[in-house]
């Protein structure tokens, strides 16, 4: 059915050639307004207490106005524009309000209480009352118990963090694309492979320059960073990226996101105290599997006591190198990654370089819907005539063994300009039966890959294809979701750290033979992967896996104290804070203008806010779960085993939140998780 408004279509898919800016205020107007009504009429005195009208009802007013807005969010991050941004800010505040006024309606919430008071409650399925469930926990967590004026301040505190979030993205988004260095002599450039050049030769292009442009885009930052023999240059390179959307720097002070933090971190305790928490790290773990801080602490300090001498003899190997070999005496933050792989290249002979010809991006792809085919009995067929926002997007239908489509993904791979940088999975649409008709999931699939060049196809690193199995990883769960109720399918309402669990998981079979013999080939000659090269590539495996857990530790910890530790009467302290875990933790420490939080858009614009451990703690439970496909292969069988592979697709990525994740885990694995197979996986066992 079409509609004047792209926004308000019934499509099945949304028309993002149609959508303008101007569609977005009225769309969004008109159906909250829709909700509204919706939701007065499902309070309303005498009307039905069952599931169908109390939670049904919810969902279907909920996916219209997902439905309009996924589309608006995603071309936010993917396509933004000066006009955009001016319509978004304002509408994501009004659905932050409404999302809030929703979670305080005491009328809804009584109507929920009286659905799982029901003698007939324990008799519903088990997704029927996990919704139930997880609706009355987000109530209390939405402040619906709050008397005003406490309920109203609330409302307003969720309002403005919705907005700072928004600014905070967009200040880190400019600032990315403010910098950029004009390089007209080649011989500034020495060491960066020819494919490094051949992006940066595209920036120029792009921007009707001669020579080479470098920019803070990521595939620009890595090149520079990792090859580069010209130290002037990535000292500079390092220094605006590093700094970027801060007081310090080349921008100093012109996107700086320092009172926003501070900002942030005030509103979050305050929120959190207004609801009874000590503070926001405990509010945060209210939807996640970890029962405590001090569990989480426990984890984190662990983990820091094993990996933290491993880190201190590996940069002791690395200082003395870079200063026997590279004659760096003094070893800078961004002589780092140029020493690591130079190092590495001698003691494994292995640079990145060489695997690049064997990992052409549409080979990969292939290999990538290949390995899912093995394991899950689906396929990924290209859909052509489907309205996308940017030519290099591609539609893909997944059909069942039997050849019927249940559900689609587009995928958007590779850096450009106005598009937000990193990798990153997110719904388009969920799955949901609504009786009527079926809703099918469809999921966004983001990266920031170099794009091709010069008749070659984008060629990418490892560690790409890593990243590009792991956000497919989040893809799958969402896609082959069994559950129809979209507020606990796929990857919504499954605790935060545990989300990652099926993205981690993916990446191991970027290590294992069978799995990259699907897709390793020579773009030019077809030859497979040689076996000597593979080797030396899980020889380096390893490499410097102490430093990489003590960063990661790094990251964690100053999130979790950040909002663990917060006291209004100091303020953030976000630097200090920072300082004190890298007395705990690092081992290499970055010179003091440097401005790691202005940038850390996971905790203060992205949902990982007391919640960046996650990434380690599902890290442990995706090692564990492989661990069973692991066992298949030592058992004599494959490690890309099908009915190990329809268990995992049974017992954990079909649930969704119907059940929680620990329950999913031990029903795949038949037993809880153990610590060492994170140890493991690290080499540090």
């Amino acid at each position: 059915m079409s509609h004047p408004n792209p926004l308000l279509a019934d499509d099945t898919l949304p028309a993002f050639a149609q959508i303008l800016p101007e569609h977005v205020e009225p769309a969004i107007d008109a159906l909250l307004a829709d909700y509204r009504a919706g939701i007065d009429a499902l309070v309303a005195p005498g009307a039905p207490r069952d599931f169908g009208h109390v939670m049904l009802t919810q969902e279907r007013l909920e996916q219209r106005l997902a439905r309009a807005w996924a589309p608006v969010s995603h071309l936010h991050a993917v396509a933004d524009s000066e006009a955009l941004r001016k319509v978004y800010g304002p509408a994501e505040e009004k659905l932050t309000e409404h999302a809030i006024e929703l979670g305080q309606n005491r009328e809804l919430y009584a109507a929920v209480q009286a659905l799982a008071a029901a003698a007939d409650f324990a008799a519903l399925p088990r997704p029927e009352r996990a919704l139930v469930e997880h609706a009355l926990r987000d109530f209390r967590l939405s402040g619906v118990a709050l008397e005003e004026p406490a309920r109203s301040r609330f409302r307003a505190i969720g309002v403005e963090l919705s907005r700072l979030s928004t600014e905070f993205s967009n200040a880190v988004l400019d600032a990315s694309e403010a910098w950029h260095e004009h390089v007209t002599d080649e011989r500034d450039l020495a060491g960066v492979p020819e494919s490094g050049r051949a992006v940066l030769r595209q920036y120029a292009e792009d921007q009707q320059l001669d020579g080479y442009l470098v920019t803070l885009k990521q595939p620009s930052v890595q090149a520079v960073l990792t090859y580069a023999d010209n130290r002037g240059l990535r000292e500079r390179v390092y220094w605006a990226y590093q700094t970027r959307a801060s007081d310090q720097g080349p921008d100093a002070g012109k996107f700086d996101n320092g009172a926003r933090i501070e900002r942030i971190m005030a509103l979050r305790h305050e929120a959190a105290q207004l609801l009874g928490f000590a503070n926001a790290a405990e509010e945060s773990l209210a939807t996640k599997m970890a029962a405590s801080p001090t569990e989480v602490l426990e984890f984190l300090h662990d983990l820091a006591v094993r990996a933290k001498p491993v880190a201190q003899r590996e940069l002791a190997r690395l200082r003395e190198f870079a200063s026997t070999e590279l004659k760096l005496d003094n070893l800078e933050s961004w002589d780092v990654g140029y020493a690591a792989e130079k190092l590495r290249q001698r003691d494994y002979a292995l640079d990145e370089e060489q695997l690049k010809p064997y990992f052409p991006l549409p080979a990969v792809i292939d290999g990538l819907f290949g390995l899912a085919e093995k394991l899950y009995g689906i396929t990924l067929a290209v859909r052509e005539g489907v309205d996308v926002w940017h030519p290099g997007v591609r539609y893909y239908d997944v059909r069942d063994a039997a050849g019927r489509v249940f559900a689609g993904v587009y995928v958007d791979l590779y850096a450009r300009n106005g598009k937000r940088g990193g990798a990153w999975m997110d719904v388009c649409r969920a799955r949901f039966d609504d009786g009527e008709h079926m809703q099918l999931p469809v999921a966004f699939l983001t990266c920031n890959f170099a794009p091709p060049t010069e008749g070659k196809p984008a060629l990418l690193t490892h560690d790409d294809v890593l990243t590009l199995f792991h956000e497919f990883g989040h893809g799958l769960h969402h896609l082959l979701t069994e559950i129809a109720l979209p507020s606990i399918g796929g990857i919504d309402g499954v605790e935060w750290d545990a989300v990652e669990l099926p993205s981690q998981f993916m990446e191991n079979f970027g290590w294992n033979r069978e799995a990259l013999d699907l897709f390793a080939r020579h773009w030019q000659t077809g030859e497979r992967l040689p076996d000597e090269l593979f080797e030396r590539m899980l020889a380096a495996r390893h490499f410097h896996a102490g430093l990489f857990l003590v960063r990661q530790l790094e990251f964690a910890l100053f999130d979790f104290l950040l909002h663990l530790e917060y006291d209004p009467a100091q303020g953030a302290r976000a630097l200090a804070v920072l300082e004190d875990v890298r007395k705990q933790v690092a081992v290499l420490h970055p010179p003091a203008w440097q401005r790691f939080p202005h940038g850390f858009s996971h905790i203060f614009a992205g949902g990982y806010a007391a919640g960046y451990y996650s990434y380690l703690w599902a890290e442990l439970l995706s090692a564990d779960a492989f661990g069973a496909f692991e066992q298949r292969a030592a058992e004599g069988g494959s490690v890309i085993d099908r009915a190990t592979g329809e268990r995992f697709r049974r017992e954990f990525l079909a649930v969704g939140a119907s059940r929680p994740a620990l329950e999913s885990f031990v029903a795949f694995r038949g037993r809880k998780p153990e610590p060492e197979a994170l140890l493991r996986s690290h080499g540090l066992a």
